[in-house]
């Protein structure tokens, strides 16, 4: 029996194969003796966090690993609102944002420079110039600098976020940025009208705003591009869960860096511990890993994460993140000695595929998954893969397997037709009330 369950999470490690690396995947070319002689040392399988060829964000992915649905999603904008610590009540919707440069071109507003470069006085006077509004709508808008060219914008009011993004997400420039509209089931719904509306008025005011400021007009001067739009994209609104400790009846803590990953923690009532990422990403996931073996007398469950993988592949450059699975391997040989101590039972697996070429943002292959630990079956599997995982003993699994895995792994699944509260939960025991007799 293990006492606790300690999941690193490689973001975006799986990828598709590349002829200029001789048809391998990136983490098949990297050098991963470390990752490997763990695989050698337990189960093996293939992992799709939904089903394959779905493509998913990392909040998605997540959202599913830890036992929750689709329609239990509060939308990434919630996600870093909460993480960021931005106050939201029920009703408001917060939106991702980020500043760009746009042109008018037949009465449509076009993208001409995603996250144009700026300095950082510029980008601080840029968020402050915007950061209010209170549009015809009856709506206060509001923009929260995150990071530079980042925010999120906070709408205040009984609003909906079910609304399209202005943000295309598309490869090169020049093309339209989008209308924003209610989606098609809520097409006719008032809320939803409303907040479409609040937000392209804001949008409209920031880009006259921004056009005509002395700062641009000084940029233009010097034959760089005005910073004058906002893109938007996944609205979120925050709703009530049921929290993650109640659900599967066991404390979890997550080690990670990003907004998305602490709101996510505050979300599903999961203790944050907020950590920086360095240039040096298999150092840092060392030290994660550390600090994960020192808590976990506290925690049966801890989430270890990384975004190394995922941000070389969006460099689009396989090669990026061929040394980037490499120098998490070395991060992990620095800890190897604890991962087989017969004490924890250690996942290692990914949130999703991020292609490193193409125009794709992630896509729907599968990811290696392994678990290794006391108990754990060890099969023939030498190779931490997206192919050799295929050959292992626990098959192909999705989100919606692992958290029963984690359970089961911690002897805490329950046996199917017991009742022993009212609540069928799927853990055991359950939250039992005591025989009285009066």
């Amino acid at each position: 029996m293990s006492s606790n369950v300690v999941l690193i999470l490689l973001d975006g490690l799986g990828d598709r194969a590349y002829e200029r690396l001789g048809n391998l995947t990136p983490l098949q070319a990297a050098a991963t003796p470390n990752l490997d002689r763990l695989a050698a040392l337990g189960s093996n399988g293939l992992f799709y966090a939904q089903r394959p060829g779905l493509a998913l964000p990392s909040e998605n992915a997540h959202f599913a690993m830890f036992g929750y649905s689709a329609d239990e999603f509060p939308g990434r904008g919630t996600l870093e609102a909460l993480g960021a610590d931005l106050p939201l009540n029920r009703g408001d919707v917060a939106v991702l944002a980020h500043f760009v440069n746009a042109f008018e071109k037949g009465g449509v507003l076009h993208l001409g420079k995603d996250r144009p470069r700026a300095m950082a006085a510029e980008a601080d006077e840029l968020s402050r110039l915007v950061s209010s509004h209170h549009t015809g709508q009856g709506v206060e808008v509001r923009y929260n600098q995150t990071k530079f060219l980042d925010g999120i914008i906070t709408l205040q009011g009984d609003l909906s976020a079910a609304i399209t993004d202005t943000d295309p997400l598309a490869e090169g420039e020049g093309g339209p940025l989008l209308e924003i509209m209610p989606h098609a089931p809520w097409a006719d719904e008032k809320k939803a009208l409303t907040t479409a509306a609040a937000l392209k008025e804001y949008l409209l005011w920031v880009y006259s705003v921004l056009t005509e400021h002395p700062l641009n007009k000084a940029r233009i001067g010097r034959g760089e591009p005005a910073v004058n739009f906002l893109a938007t994209q996944r609205a979120g609104q925050w709703h009530a869960v049921e929290p993650f400790s109640r659900r599967w009846g066991i404390r979890g803590l997550s080690i990670a860096s990003g907004l998305v990953y602490w709101g996510l923690s505050r979300f599903l009532g999961i203790e944050c511990e907020k950590v920086k990422d360095s240039d040096n990403p298999g150092a840092d996931l060392a030290e994660r890993i550390g600090i994960a073996l020192k808590r976990r007398r506290e925690f049966p469950f801890i989430h270890v994460h990384t975004k190394a993988p995922d941000a070389a592949a969006h460099s689009k450059d396989p090669e990026n993140k061929v040394r980037a699975i490499a120098s998490l391997d070395k991060g992990i040989g620095k800890v190897l000695q604890h991962l087989d101590d017969g004490e924890t039972v250690f996942v290692i697996t990914a949130d999703h595929s991020t292609p490193s070429a193409g125009p794709l943002v992630h896509s729907g292959e599968a990811v290696p998954f392994l678990m290794v630990g006391p108990g754990m079956r060890r099969d023939p599997v030498k190779v931490f893969d997206e192919i050799h995982g295929g050959g292992g003993c626990l098959g192909t699994l999705r989100g919606r397997d692992f958290m029963p895995l984690v359970l089961n792994a911690l002897d805490l699944t329950k046996l199917q037709g017991l009742m022993d509260c009212p609540e069928n939960l799927p853990y055991w025991p359950g939250r039992r009330t005591p025989f009285r007799l009066a």
